[in-house]
């Protein structure tokens, strides 16, 4: 099962070539695509600040793709402790990288940060 960081979601919203061609035939193959709240939460920030064109409609798209809301829970949020390494990063990725370990998740970010950390839920969305 996947995780979408919110780069990746807007690409696949967008079907931009972006998303490699190996993460397009995992996101389509796969039982359980994720989008976590924090995620959409983000979106929506960004999309208020003029820094991003999100959907208005993003729950209803995300449910017409059919992938799956993850909330966000206490235990995911204290899980960022697990990922010092990280602690000045963008916090709506950190929970992410929680969430993602917590709930045995893969993590389709391009993110080179998130990357380079080398944990094998991270994948590549670039491949």
């Amino acid at each position: 099962m996947l995780l979408l960081d919110s780069q990746v979601l807007l690409w696949v919203l967008d079907d931009s070539p972006r998303l490699g061609r190996e993460t397009r035939g995992l996101i389509s193959s796969v039982d359980g695509v994720h989008v976590s709240a924090a995620t959409v939460w983000e979106l929506t920030i960004k999309s208020m600040l003029g820094k991003l064109s999100a959907p208005a409609d993003m729950s209803t798209r995300l449910v017409e793709q059919g992938f799956l809301p993850l909330s966000v829970t206490a235990e995911h949020a204290a899980a960022i402790r697990d990922f010092p390494e990280l602690a000045r990063h963008d916090p709506f990725d950190r929970l992410l990288v929680a969430q993602a370990d917590r709930m045995g998740l893969r993590l389709v970010t391009a993110d080179r940060v998130l990357l380079k950390l080398e944990h094998d839920f991270i994948v590549d969305a670039t491949v």
